[in-house]
C-alpha cells in the first residue's frame, strides 16, 4: 500500500481551506438575512440563488479544491480529470440551491429543514467523491466504508444545521460565530472522507493524464476572486430593512411638511406680477 500524505504543504492548504469556507459562509448567511427581508417572490429567489452560488461553491466547492492540494501518494504524480471536476462544482451548486430553496421559499419549517438537509448532505457527499473520483494518479484507489458512512452522516448533520441557521441567525456576532462553525463542519467533512483512502500502487508504472493542479489553480483562484467580489457588491447594494425603514420615515416626513404648507391662491386675472425692481442712484465720486 503506497503511502498518503494529506497535508503536503504543512498547514496552508488546510488553513486556505478553512478561510475559503469561512468566507462562503458569511456571505451565504448574509444572503440569507437578505432573503428573510425580501418583499417579493423574485427578490427572494434572487438572493437564495446567491447564496446558493456563496455556499455550495465558496464554501464548499473551493474548500473541496483547496484542501485536496495538499493531498499526494508518495512518488506518484497527480492529475485531475477537467470534467469530473467541473461536474463536481456543478453539483455542489445545484444541490445546495435545492437545498436553500426547499427551506426559503414559503413558510420555514423542520420538516423542510430535514428533508433540504438530507437532500442537499447526499449532493454534498456526492460533489466530495465525484471530486476525489475526478484524481488520475497511477494506484488503485480504496475506500474504508466506515469512514465513508461517518462523512455522509457529517455531510447530512452540518447541512440540515446550515439551513437551520439559513431560517434563523440574525445579527453580525451570531452570522460570524455560525460561518466559523460551518467551516469546522465542512472541513471535518472533507478529511473524514479523505482520511477512508487508500492508494495500491501498480505492478506496472505508468503516467496519469489529465492537468496538473498549476493548471486548474489559476482559473479557480480567478473565478472565486470574481465570484466573491460579485456577492459582496450585490449584498451591499441591496437596501437592508434598516433602510427601507429609513427611507420609509423620510417620505413620511416631507409629505408631512408639504402638508403643512399654505396654499398659494393664484391671482383673479391669471397672471402673477412682477416683483418690482428697487433702483438705486449712483452718484459719481469727485476726485
Amino acid at each position: 500500500m503506497a503511502e498518503i500524505h494529506h497535508f503536503e504543504y504543512g498547514l496552508i492548504t488546510p488553513s486556505l481551506s478553512y478561510a475559503l469556507s469561512v468566507l462562503g459562509s458569511l456571505l451565504g448567511l448574509t444572503c440569507a438575512v437578505r432573503v428573510r427581508e425580501a418583499h417579493s417572490s423574485a427578490q427572494r429567489a434572487w438572493f437564495l440563488m446567491l447564496a446558493a452560488w456563496a455556499i455550495g461553491g465558496t464554501a464548499i466547492w473551493s474548500m473541496h479544491f483547496m484542501a485536496m492540494l495538499g493531498f499526494s501518494v508518495v512518488g506518484q504524480r497527480i492529475r485531475y480529470d477537467v470534467a469530473l471536476t467541473a461536474a463536481s462544482a456543478i453539483i455542489a451548486v445545484v444541490v445546495v440551491g435545492i437545498g436553500l430553496f426547499i427551506v426559503g421559499m414559503g413558510r420555514p419549517s423542520i420538516v423542510k429543514i430535514l428533508f433540504g438537509g438530507l437532500f442537499a448532505g447526499l449532493g454534498v457527499a456526492a460533489m466530495h467523491y465525484t471530486g476525489m473520483a475526478a484524481m488520475r494518479v497511477d494506484a488503485d484507489i480504496a475506500y474504508d466504508p466506515t469512514r465513508v458512512t461517518l462523512s455522509v452522516v457529517i455531510a447530512v448533520v452540518a447541512a440540515c444545521v446550515a439551513l437551520w441557521l439559513v431560517v434563523n441567525v440574525k445579527g453580525v456576532l451570531a452570522i460570524i460565530a455560525s460561518a466559523l462553525v460551518m467551516g469546522v463542519a465542512v472541513n471535518g467533512m472533507h478529511f473524514t472522507g479523505m482520511s477512508s483512502m487508500s492508494a495500491h500502487l501498480h505492478d506496472q508504472p505508468g503516467d496519469p493524464t489529465g492537468a496538473t493542479a498549476s493548471n486548474l489553480l489559476v482559473p479557480i483562484i480567478l473565478a472565486v476572486i470574481l465570484v466573491v467580489i460579485a456577492l459582496i457588491y450585490a449584498v451591499m447594494a441591496a437596501p437592508t430593512e434598516d433602510d427601507r425603514a429609513g427611507a420609509a420615515y423620510l417620505d413620511a416626513r416631507i409629505a408631512d411638511r408639504e402638508k403643512d404648507q399654505p396654499e398659494v391662491t393664484p391671482p383673479p386675472n391669471g397672471f402673477t406680477p412682477r416683483p418690482r425692481r428697487t433702483t438705486t442712484s449712483y452718484t459719481p465720486r469727485r476726485r
